[in-house]
């Protein structure tokens, strides 16, 4: 049976030069795939120009000028986040090779590469849909992508005092958080920025979102768990007259009052995964949990 001939797009981290280690590697195997190489131009021109490497590839490709069967992921989670933020819509499969540390999204490890790719080729490998939210800041335009595969989260300023944060959820009132932030996350950001302020862990199948305060004024504050069909209304005033709003980690200034709706993306981000990968055993691992710091 003749082989499948596959285009990849690569994406990777240009700021840490030991993230950069296997880009040879994935390519040699590619390459005797005969398949398509994609590199992302600032990944590129890191490798050549800072590593010195002589990358084999077909092509690069600016911003979100391209198009690929898979889009492959080189670095951590970040890496992953910005890489998803450029496939977007495109319904592009998503493979994470995890050069950084955690890695619940680049979860294939360098070690892990040949397999990750015999899977593809040999139509072995799952996939996973996972939930995107976006942002719409009224009255006012956001200047990046108004989409977010882990979170979004408004957060005070520097030093500001706390902020408060008017939430209603499908026009009905909730209640009004004094603190330092708001963190609305997916599934798959239950395990990032909500988690470290005390949220639930939601498998990346449920359709929920959560909404977690981070230091709230009131130890009676907890987080909520929602349809992730509901719409989250957002009315934030600050003393400092301004307040930042992250999406997936990418954050720009907003000015007081200013009203954040928070809603479902009308798209789903698909994530490879080896046929052999589970979430639990995942958690466990990733979260160390049942480990006895003892034995170490």
């Amino acid at each position: 049976m003749p082989q499948k001939h596959l285009r990849f797009a690569l994406f990777g981290n240009a700021f840490q030069a030991r993230k950069s280690v296997a880009i040879q590697h994935i390519t040699d195997i590619l390459k005797a795939h005969d398949a398509e190489v994609l590199i992302d131009r600032p990944y590129y021109e890191f490798l050549v120009r800072d590593q010195h490497l002589d990358i084999w590839h077909t092509d690069v490709f600016d911003g979100e000028n391209f198009t690929a069967d898979f889009a492959v992921s080189l670095g951590g989670d970040g890496t992953f986040l910005n890489a998803a933020s450029r496939v977007g819509a495109k319904g592009i499969p998503m493979l994470g090779v995890n050069m950084g540390r955690l890695g619940f999204l680049a979860d294939v490890l360098p070690s892990e590469v040949s397999m990750a790719f015999e899977e593809i080729y040999n139509d072995t490998y799952k996939i996973e849909e996972h939930s995107v939210i976006q942002a719409e800041a009224v009255g006012e335009q956001l200047s990046g992508c108004p989409f977010a595969l882990n979170d979004i989260a408004l957060l005070k300023r520097d030093m500001a005092a706390m902020i408060s944060v008017r939430c209603s959820i499908d026009g009905e009132y909730l209640v009004t958080y004094q603190a330092d932030g708001l963190i609305i996350s997916t599934p798959t950001g239950s395990t990032a920025y909500s988690l470290s302020n005390g949220g639930p862990i939601i498998v990346p199948s449920a359709q929920n979102l959560c909404i977690t305060p981070v230091a709230p004024h009131s130890l009676n504050i907890r987080p909520i768990v929602i349809n992730d069909n509901n719409e989250i209304e957002l009315d934030v005033e600050s003393r400092s007259h301004n307040f930042l709003i992250a999406i997936d980690g990418r954050s720009e200034k907003l000015t007081d009052k200013t009203k954040v709706i928070i809603r479902k993306a009308p798209y789903q981000v698909k994530i490879v995964k080896q046929h052999n990968a589970h979430y639990f055993s995942t958690l466990r691992d990733k979260l160390m949990w049942g480990a006895d710091q003892r034995q170490q």
